[in-house]
């Protein structure tokens, strides 16, 4: 197969086999997508601070009494 068939029929099926979303679907899925990437990005933050706040917790406490 050459690669002038490959894109021929590559562009064929993008054209006439594909079906693309419509604008409606399009929309509704990226508002999805994009409040589930904040949420998940508010969710990582809060462990990050968590886990921040624990270790510095720890970390003072190993010091205090060691010294």
């Amino acid at each position: 197969m050459s690669l002038v068939e490959f894109l021929k029929g590559s562009y064929n099926e993008f054209r006439h086999k594909v079906e693309w979303p419509k604008w409606s679907d399009l929309q509704s899925s990226t508002i999805v997508v994009t409040i589930a990437t904040v949420i998940l990005a508010l969710f990582t933050f809060g462990i990050d601070e968590l886990f921040s706040k624990a270790i510095s917790n720890i970390i003072g406490m190993l010091i205090n009494v060691f010294n």
